[in-house]
């Protein structure tokens, strides 16, 4: 039987959908399920290559948005403390200019796993450039650049269970 600590990112789902959850990672089915709807990792394992993706999406739907200065993979971050990607925006006083810079991190869990996954975390990134808070605006934004968000992120929860609970799923 799955913890409290396994099921953290689906537990404030229904407990009708956790049952049928439940029941996947107890016949270990959970994986079957991913693969199936997912059947390959990216290949996108650089800072570099992952700089380019983020900045395609960016220019494909937030070209006029702030510039990001830096786009890396990140080892720290980890769901443990809420985060699977962030935006960081720092400001400081160089002489007389106030010099902005943004920059995006992503969980290295991303570095194997599918496309839709990652791209997901990117456009929410993304989506913090113009919205700060969690709300209407922010989900619209997202649904903007990516029509089944909603979808691939509830997915994406399933994906870190299984990581969580039986470890990596691609190689």
């Amino acid at each position: 039987m799955a913890s409290d600590e396994q099921l953290r990112y689906i537990s404030h789902y229904p407990a009708e959908l956790l049952d049928k959850v439940l029941l996947l990672i107890d016949r270990n089915r959970l994986g079957e399920l991913i693969l199936s709807r997912y059947p390959d990792a990216h290949d996108i394992r650089t800072d570099k290559a992952l700089y380019e993706f983020v900045l395609d999406l960016k220019k494909r739907h937030m070209r006029q948005s702030a510039t990001v200065s830096k786009i890396r993979f990140d080892d720290r971050i980890s769901a443990l403390h809420n985060a699977l990607g962030q935006h960081r925006f720092t400001s400081r006083v160089q002489g007389n200019k106030l010099r902005a810079k943004s920059e995006i991190v992503i969980s290295s869990v991303f570095k194997k796993a599918p496309l839709a996954f990652l791209q997901m975390i990117a456009v929410h990134e993304l989506a913090h450039l113009r919205e700060k808070n969690h709300d209407k605006a922010f989900y619209r934004l997202c649904e903007y650049m990516m029509p089944d968000y909603h979808t691939i992120e509830f997915d994406m929860r399933l994906f870190l269970t299984h990581v969580t609970v039986h470890g990596p799923l691609y190689d």
